[in-house]
């Protein structure tokens, strides 16, 4: 399944009250190709109004990480949990998350990624374990049908939490690693095919 097709399916989709807010739905970007997916919150109002996923000043924060850590974001794919912006800013409840879910599905099959990082509980709980707390789950890699999963903090918990950006970079020195090492896989398959 294509990714674009998947975006055109659901752009007006009205499956949650979310939708009543929003000013612009917020797919997700990147390579839709990558072995690399991120999978944040939801949108807060910058995103919102660009209808790009991580803009803000936590998008900021994750530009630099990504960049300190060599994963050009342009390479990766960026979403979120759910694709409109909830209320407020807040968390989205589980409901939301359940409804949205059929879209992250879809771009996951549409994508294959091989890796995939949770940014925050919200994504931790709807994708890893429903029960995950990220403080103690952060940092520690779950497998399940050949994908590999990490969550870890949030920037926009990095921002009002300054003292978790250490952890957070450990986090993304073994998502780099982790990274790298298929890139160099998939370089040495494709030197093969030639």
């Amino acid at each position: 399944m294509e990714l674009e097709l998947v975006h055109q399916r659901y752009m007006n989709c009205t499956r949650c009250f979310l939708h009543q807010g929003r000013s612009r739905m917020v797919m997700g970007e990147g390579n839709p190709h990558s072995p690399l997916m991120f999978v944040g919150e939801g949108p807060g109002a910058d995103e919102d109004r660009q209808g790009r996923p991580f803009v803000g000043r936590a998008g900021q924060l994750l530009d630099k990480m990504l960049e300190a850590a060599e994963i050009p974001r342009e390479a990766i794919y960026i979403t979120n949990i759910v694709k409109c912006r909830p209320p407020g800013n807040r968390t989205p409840n589980e409901d939301e998350m359940e409804t949205c879910k059929v879209i992250l599905r879809e771009q996951f099959v549409a994508i294959r990624p091989q890796l995939i990082v949770t940014l925050g509980s919200a994504p931790t709980r709807a994708i890893i374990d429903p029960k995950a707390r990220i403080t103690r789950v952060r940092g520690q890699w779950v497998e399940r049908k050949g994908v590999r999963m990490l969550p870890t903090f949030h920037p926009a918990y990095l921002l009002r939490n300054p003292a978790g950006k250490r952890e957070a970079w450990e986090d993304f020195q073994q998502i780099r690693d982790a990274y790298q090492n298929l890139i160099k896989k998939k370089d040495t398959i494709d030197v093969h095919r030639m």
